[in-house]
């Protein structure tokens, strides 16, 4: 299955750490202590993500930017 790209949003937690989210893939989202561990562990969140997808047979998601960090809970200002 190729994986094409896809925005993430990494969102710096107050305990340390970083919050990964991939707006597009509702519900993809992981955690690293580092900006490279959230890197590495969001790349196998989306690859885990369209296997699931591919094997239950369901299309993937698609979406506004907008709407999608709002599900998220995430505002633009804290992206931009």
């Amino acid at each position: 299955m190729k994986v094409k790209n896809y925005s993430v949003v990494l969102k710096s937690e107050p305990e340390g750490g970083y919050t990964a989210i991939v707006p597009s893939l509702p519900g993809c989202v992981t955690y690293g202590k580092t900006i490279e561990e959230a890197q590495r562990m969001v790349r196998d969140a989306i690859e885990s993500y369209l296997f699931s997808l591919d094997k239950h047979n369901d299309e993937i998601p698609k979406g506004t930017l907008n709407s999608l960090l709002k599900e998220a809970g995430i505002s633009r200002e804290e992206i931009l």
